[in-house]
């Protein structure tokens, strides 16, 4: 299984707004696709600040099914999170497979 994981660090004033559009409308978009079967959005437990940072964990079966989700919807989701929030949060994409 391979862990596909976003962490994301939004601005404080732009925080709760973020959270609510992540549950609610980017994360079940993300589900929609069919490529994941699980995920988590995590807190990081650490006070700052400059914003609040996230790690939302997507799991999927194998890389090859990583690769065909890239490949078809990841682009077109990250560029609407990005026209929404653009210059409010900084994000990086880590891969794992759980063992």
């Amino acid at each position: 299984m391979i862990l596909y994981n976003v962490t994301v660090k939004i601005e404080t004033d732009t925080h709760d707004e973020w959270l609510q559009w992540m549950k609610n409308v980017h994360i079940p978009d993300v589900l929609a696709t069919g490529y994941f079967t699980e995920n988590k959005l995590c807190k990081l437990l650490i006070d700052e600040e400059d914003g609040v940072t996230y790690s939302i964990q997507y799991f999927c079966k194998d890389m090859k099914t990583l690769h065909e989700y890239n490949v078809k919807h990841a682009p077109r989701l990250q560029q609407e999170h990005q026209e929404k929030y653009d210059g409010k949060f900084v994000a990086f994409r880590t891969l794992m497979e759980v063992v």
